[in-house]
C-alpha cells in the first residue's frame, strides 16, 4: 500500500499533511483511523493503519510477560501508541511527545514501507540513508530469504 519517499512540511501544530496519493485508498482501507508510535532502532515513527497495527499489537501483546526484551518492545511500541485521525484536510496531528523522540521539525520525510509510513525528519532521514548507501556490504551478513530475491 505505502511505497515511495515524500518530502512533507510540519505545521505550526504538529500536523502532516498525508499525501494525496495515498489518501483515497486510506479512505476506503481505514475509515482515517491510525496508529503513530515509535520505532525501537530508529529516530522515527511508524504511522500504521488502525487495522494493520492491531494485528501487530495482537503479537507484541502474545510476547513472554517474563522475557526482557519482550518487555522492551510491549513497553516501547504500546506504550508510545498513539490513536490519530485524518482530518478534513487530510492531515494527522503527532502528539508533542512523539514529535520530540523524532526530532521533528519543520520537513518531514514519510516513507513508504508496505503496510505502513515511517515518518522521519529530514535530516535523521539524510544522515541514516547515507550511511546505508555507504555501509561495507561484508559487515553483515543477508538473510537467506534475501539471497533469493532478483531484483
Amino acid at each position: 500500500m505505502f511505497r515511495g519517499i515524500n518530502l512533507v512540511q510540519l505545521d505550526a501544530k504538529g500536523r502532516v499533511a498525508i499525501p494525496s496519493r495515498y489518501r483515497t485508498q486510506l479512505d476506503e482501507a481505514t475509515d482515517n483511523q491510525f496508529i503513530v508510535t515509535i520505532d525501537t532502532q530508529e529516530s522515527c515513527l511508524l504511522l500504521y493503519p488502525l487495522r494493520e497495527w492491531e494485528i501487530i499489537e495482537e503479537k507484541i501483546q502474545g510476547l513472554p510477560a517474563f522475557d526482557k526484551q519482550a518487555r522492551r518492545i510491549q513497553r516501547l511500541l504500546i506504550g508510545h501508541a498513539t490513536d490519530v485521525e485524518l482530518d478534513g484536510n487530510g492531515r494527522i496531528l503527532i502528539p508533542p511527545l512523539l514529535r520530540e523522540y523524532a526530532e521533528l521539525e519543520k520537513q518531514v520525510m514519510l516513507v513508504g514501507q508496505g503496510k505502513k509510513l515511517e515518518i522521519w525528519s529530514e535530516q535523521n532521514w539524510q544522515t541514516s540513508r547515507d550511511g546505508w548507501l555507504n555501509k561495507d556490504d561484508n559487515e553483515d551478513e543477508l538473510p537467506a530469504d534475501l539471497l533469493s530475491i532478483s531484483l
